[in-house]
């Protein structure tokens, strides 16, 4: 077991290089993993019965604690990326699946790698997991209100459809998770270490699912892709902190809202955009899986390194005082 866990660490420590490493080999060589589309929403399945193992009651009691901190993430959550996503896609020249597809991934609940990118910048995690928490409960509702706003002008979207596809592969796993981590407690604690080895190696296969199935649509639209994914993920850690800054949260919390809005869980992304929409909406998803664990570490490290500055800088005042 102990093996497992390291094994467990290091591919979640190295998670990005994981990534990009498959993504390009599933561009280069499509043919070896197309297989991999059939099982696009198991895997999912799988991740989020994870992620409800690793969640619990004092998750959700925290929202309760500080319901205005966590309804100002949730509500940026929802009202930023949707909003951003429309309005790239409205300035820039895209196809019509492309705009479903980013389209589709603001208006998704934020992902776990938030958690972990908000404990490394030295943000309020606590307050990350239960944004992170609420919106995926909230998900089932909103995700397919939202889409149906923003991209009916594209293509007909069926919200009922949708929502039906969200609770069975989100709210019914992460359910089943908290039900099985509440009935065997001790017994579940030696596996959950384990889940950031599956988390990555279901997130690693739908990523190179959508790229070995679109290769051929990426090869010609996916700059302009990448662009918009750069962008919109750019703007959702600046306007989400701006959003923390205006609301007059603490320096902690800030980190927190900024990068629960910049990260998505792009996972149920290409997995909506593959069930119900053409596959090449899905790529947006997979582009963004790729981007978000390049640029989570980055953001991080500079709210950490800010934080250290501003930390030597008040020793620095208090010592000449």
């Amino acid at each position: 077991m102990k093996a497992l866990e390291r094994v467990s660490s290091f591919v979640g420590n190295t998670f990005a290089i994981w990534v990009v490493l498959f993504a390009v080999l599933s561009f280069l060589l499509p043919s070896g993993f197309t297989w991999l589309a059939d099982y696009i929403t198991p895997l999912l399945g799988i991740i989020m019965f994870g992620m409800g193992l690793t969640l619990s009651t004092s998750d959700f009691k925290e929202a309760f604690k500080r319901p205005k901190e966590v309804a100002i993430g949730v509500v940026g959550q929802f009202m930023i990326m949707p909003l951003l996503a429309f309005a790239l896609v409205t300035l820039l020249p895209v196809s019509t699946e492309v705009a479903v597809g980013v389209i589709l991934v603001g208006c998704c609940p934020g992902g776990t790698s938030s958690n972990v990118m908000t404990y490394l910048s030295k943000g309020d995690t606590a307050l990350s997991v239960s944004i992170t928490a609420v919106s995926t409960i909230l998900a089932p509702f909103l995700t397919p209100a939202l889409i149906y706003l923003f991209a009916s002008q594209w293509l007909e979207v069926s919200a009922g459809s949708l929502f039906v596809s969200i609770v069975q592969i989100v709210l019914v796993p992460i359910v089943l998770g908290l039900i099985v981590q509440a009935l065997l407690k001790d017994k579940v604690e030696a596996g959950v270490k384990a889940i950031p080895l599956v988390s990555v190696i279901g997130i690693v296969a739908i990523v190179t699912a959508v790229v070995s199935v679109n290769h051929v649509q990426i090869a010609e639209t996916g700059l302009i892709i990448f662009l918009i994914v750069v962008l919109h993920n750019a703007l959702g850690y600046l306007v989400g902190y701006g959003l923390g800054k205006v609301m007059k949260m603490d320096p902690k919390q800030q980190k927190a809202v900024s990068i629960e809005v910049g990260m998505q869980n792009s996972g149920l992304g290409a997995t909506l955009a593959a069930a119900h929409f053409n596959p090449l909406s899905a790529v947006p998803s997979a582009i963004f899986s790729v981007w978000h664990n390049i640029s989570g570490p980055i953001v991080a490290t500079i709210f950490r390194k800010q934080q250290e500055k501003e930390n030597k800088s008040a020793i620095d005042k208090s010592h000449s005082a």
